[in-house]
């Protein structure tokens, strides 16, 4: 297979500036407010977003350790920030991966030219943006659905380990 090659169309800006201190999901990071900067040449395909109420954006973890190469018998685990237990990969949302990308679902506030402001933003500050799709209700909500091992977390340890205030391993 041949290589991949992603550029950025954007940047995304937040107040997040520690990866120790970046909640671990958009809803961890409820109000935190930060623009995505559309690079010029992409700024014609943001017609019509405004009419979305939540975007998703799909990013490059720049900061994060990524799993590879993949040497026979290194283990594809990571332990993610809500158990202890060390989990596949692909069984968590860990940024360290073998391709660090990162997806979360914001909320639009407002468009301005090739600017979005959004809210609910859990991404560090400089984080190269990949690609924007809209959030569709009709197309991307499932109901009755499994959360594996993530079932089995209380709501005070996601609270706490979540928006990573402390960390209380």
């Amino acid at each position: 297979m041949d290589k991949l090659v992603l550029e950025p169309i954007g940047i995304i800006h937040s107040p997040h500036t520690e990866e120790s201190a970046t909640p671990i999901q958009p809803v961890c990071a409820e109000g935190t407010r930060g623009r995505v900067e559309v690079f010029p040449q992409y700024n014609e395909g943001l017609d019509g977003v405004e009419g979305f109420s939540h975007l998703h954006l799909i990013y490059w973890f720049h900061r994060a350790e990524r799993l590879r190469p993949f040497p026979e018998g290194q283990a594809l685990k990571v332990v993610p920030y809500l158990d202890d237990v060390p989990r596949g990969v692909f069984a968590t949302r860990s940024p360290r991966r073998p391709n660090p990308l990162g997806l979360s679902l914001v909320r639009l506030v407002e468009r301005r030219g090739a600017e979005l402001i959004v809210e609910d933003l859990d991404v560090l500050d400089g984080t190269p943006l990949l690609d924007i799709k809209p959030y569709v209700e009709g197309f991307d909500l499932r109901l009755g659905t499994r959360g594996g091992w993530t079932e089995n977390v209380s709501e005070e340890t996601f609270r706490r380990r979540g928006t990573r205030r402390r960390d209380e391993r």
